[in-house]
């Protein structure tokens, strides 16, 4: 979907879905340029569709990575940095699925052919997939609630050493969704005050991270 706007006249009208053009999406990136020569900057998409947005932060991303290919020990966590990074909220369900398989088969595509051999690639790769399965999730994005009327809940990813990645969960203060929107940052670009959840996971290698699904 990424140069067609509309799947159909029934979507337009009943979820007012409508697609942004890659011309249109770059020009807007490119007014947060700083922001996007970061592997580690974090992207929200409240409404990320099927990921026209996000799959062009991930190629910027990815250019970035490149400068590591020869080097799988540096790439590697590099990479999961860069996904991990990437967040989208979506209304539907076949978009989401569509995004992560977007976001997902561009990552393997440009995985370096060289270390596509190696026994670490299968197990990054499916801790990939459980990346994505948890950033980019079907909810509401106008009252940051599930189909049950929970708070979303986000996956934070943080390195605490140079393999070991510490998990937690957090979701936003429900009570400040009547008075504002809210998003990641501040209006100083500091991490907005977040309620932590009730879930928080031991430090793991970042190649095991699927073992949480």
């Amino acid at each position: 979907m990424e140069n067609t706007q509309v799947k159909s006249k029934k979507r337009v009208a009943e979820h007012g879905e409508v697609f942004t053009n890659k011309r249109e999406v770059n020009a807007m990136l490119d007014l947060v340029q700083d922001q996007c020569d970061r592997i580690d900057a974090t992207f929200l998409e409240p409404a990320c569709g099927d990921g026209n947005f996000l799959i062009e932060i991930l190629n910027r991303k990815l250019d970035l990575l490149s400068k590591y290919k020869r080097n799988s020990d540096l790439y590697n966590p590099k990479l999961v940095v860069a996904v991990s990074s990437l967040y989208g909220v979506e209304l539907l369900e076949d978009n989401v699925a569509t995004c992560r398989n977007r976001l997902y088969d561009k990552i393997e595509q440009s995985y370096p052919k060289a270390h596509k051999t190696s026994k670490e690639y299968p197990e990054l790769m499916k801790s990939i997939k459980f990346i994505l399965q948890k950033n980019i999730i079907c909810c509401n994005a106008l009252d940051y609630t599930t189909a049950d009327k929970s708070p979303i809940v986000f996956y934070e990813w943080k390195f605490i050493t140079d393999t070991q990645v510490k998990i937690r969960c957090f979701d936003f203060e429900v009570e400040a969704l009547q008075c504002r929107q809210i998003t990641l940052f501040d209006e100083n670009y500091q991490p907005q005050k977040l309620s932590t959840h009730n879930m928080e996971f031991a430090p793991v290698h970042f190649l095991k991270l699927y073992s949480y699904a």
